[in-house]
């Protein structure tokens, strides 16, 4: 939402509307060196000392000066989207969470502590197997003021020999940036942000899947690991992340040699099924190889019951977004990973 022409512009915002979603106009540079108007529309997350904190659906904070603000508003949440099925945020984030189990889970008021930790193939250096599952799940109140919380999960990683870190979601209804705003006042950055996004599952299995047989299998084999990215040696941990979840296939279409040419994952649970691992062998991209993995996937998936689809990329990573639009997908709403910043 921007401000329009004919809009009489005033700040109708004060630090009581922390917390709410708000449109602001405001000046980038002083006036003198010829700054220009622009706007910001997101959660207001915090107002002191005289600089206004607005964080976007992305999870980008947007601080400004507060005399540097021209307009400002209260607006309604987003509009329901226009695509793709009905969701709330809590209900993708259990879906999300049942669908990537850790082996290990504590928990501390309304928050999930995950591990799942494997010993390093020569070392033995101890490592967690991707952040999803070695992060924090604040899906309600810890119990406990947020830096006493933060004390306890540094503490309950560090036991682990693992770095701590905090996941947060950004975007819709519900979701946690004023969270957000309080870990990184509190000394914690953003490593990475990703996109989770929801489409109807009907299309996406009526779509053609090319020549490619796919091969779908309940079973998690040594050649689909060698094709996976974050593979980087057997391990309980890597299995146990890998094969939980309430009804779990593995997609897969011969290569060469032993490795898979492609390969995907797919977690059916009641109405939702959700999609990862996805890849494709660099020499063979761009022959429909992921579309013949997921469309082979929704298709189980639709006779399993499921009729909607979700899915998680990082937002750096172009391509697979593109290729994720093509097939209907569309943002529901960002999560960010955070970390504690070295001291």
């Amino acid at each position: 939402m921007e401000f329009t022409g004919g809009e009489r512009l005033e700040t109708r915002i004060t630090s009581a509307d922390v917390g709410k979603r708000v449109s602001v106009r405001y000046v980038t540079d002083s006036a003198a060196a010829g700054g220009r108007f622009t706007d910001a529309v997101g959660v207001l997350t915090s107002w002191d000392d005289g600089v206004v904190t607005i964080t976007r659906k992305s999870g980008e904070a947007v601080r400004i000066a507060e005399l540097r603000l021209v307009a400002g508003k209260v607006v309604p949440p987003a509009p329901a989207r226009r695509r793709g099925p009905s969701a709330t945020f809590p209900e993708l984030s259990r879906a999300a969470a049942r669908a990537w189990q850790p082996v290990e889970a504590e928990a501390l008021g309304g928050w999930t502590l995950r591990a799942a930790v494997q010993e390093g193939p020569a070392d033995g250096r101890r490592t967690g197997f991707t952040r999803r599952a070695n992060s924090v799940l604040p899906a309600g109140d810890p119990g406990l003021p947020v830096a006493e919380a933060l004390d306890t999960v540094r503490k309950w990683y560090a036991d682990r020999g693992l770095p701590a870190y905090v996941q947060t979601a950004t975007g819709a209804e519900g979701t946690q940036e004023l969270l957000c705003a309080e870990l990184e006042r509190l000394g914690w950055r953003r490593e990475v942000t990703a996109e989770l996004r929801i489409a109807a599952l009907a299309p996406l299995a009526d779509r053609e899947p090319g020549p490619a047989e796919v091969r779908l299998s309940r079973d998690l084999d040594a050649p689909w690991l060698r094709r996976y990215q974050r593979f980087a040696g057997e391990s309980p941990a890597v299995r146990h992340v890998l094969t939980a979840g309430p009804s779990v296939w593995f997609a897969s279409v011969a290569g060469t040699g032993e490795v898979p040419a492609a390969i995907g994952r797919c977690v059916v649970d009641g109405r939702w099924a959700g999609f990862m691992a996805v890849e494709v062998d660099p020499a063979q991209r761009r022959r429909g190889l992921a579309t013949a993995v997921m469309t082979a996937l929704a298709r189980r998936a639709l006779d399993e019951g499921a009729s909607a689809a979700w899915l998680q990329v990082e937002a750096d990573n172009d391509g697979a977004r593109a290729l994720y639009e093509r097939m209907g997908f569309a943002v529901h709403h960002h999560y960010q990973h955070y970390r504690q910043a070295e001291a």
